[in-house]
């Protein structure tokens, strides 16, 4: 059986903390594709491409691309329907 090639949400942290002055970890996601609702740290990363993907665990969706050049940051959002952030 083959090794599954995504790491979880938590992989995120450091990337997404550059860009978010909370732990996005914690933040409630919704899929806008399944509708599946849970933490950002059960969605599956992956990192070995031109930045960061995060996958819905339910449908595999795209939820959250992440890709920073020399200059800029791009935060593609479009697959979640909210990201909800706990407040302090």
């Amino acid at each position: 059986m083959t090794e599954p090639s995504y790491l979880d949400g938590n992989a995120a942290a450091g990337a997404m903390s550059e860009l978010f002055a909370v732990d996005i970890t914690a933040a409630i996601t919704r899929c806008a594709a399944c509708g599946q609702m849970g933490v950002f740290a059960d969605s599956h990363v992956y990192m070995n491409a031109p930045g960061l993907v995060a996958r819905c665990r339910g449908c595999d969706s795209v939820l959250v691309r992440v890709v920073t050049t020399g200059e800029e940051t791009y935060l593609d959002l479009r697959g979640l329907t909210y990201l909800r952030i706990p407040s302090a």
